[in-house]
């Protein structure tokens, strides 16, 4: 995946893609960005992410690129509880 192209599927204003598109750059991982309308989804999204499949994760892809979290568990653990915390607690609107 590392040397394929990557194309992030987004709907306007999500925190997740918010939070793909801010990883993706940290990883300096150029990628091309399609608007997706949920009320008619494109074939691409429904084949990339049938149910119970799941994303891979950006920073096991690109692991020779700047990491994402921290390499001590400890740390590591914190970071994931805040990043799912954030995820459940607070409320995100971000105009792109």
């Amino acid at each position: 995946m590392a040397g394929e192209e990557v194309i992030l599927l987004s709907v306007y204003a999500s925190m997740f893609s918010m939070r793909v598109r801010i990883a993706l750059a940290e990883k300096g991982v150029k990628y091309e960005l399609k608007e997706e309308d949920l009320t008619n989804k494109s074939l691409l999204l429904l084949e990339m992410n049938s149910v119970h499949k799941k994303v891979p994760y950006i920073d096991e892809v690109w692991h020779d690129k700047n990491p994402l979290e921290p390499s001590d568990p400890y740390e590591r653990a914190q970071a994931r509880f805040w990043a799912d915390f954030i995820d459940k607690k607070v409320p995100c609107k971000i105009s792109v």
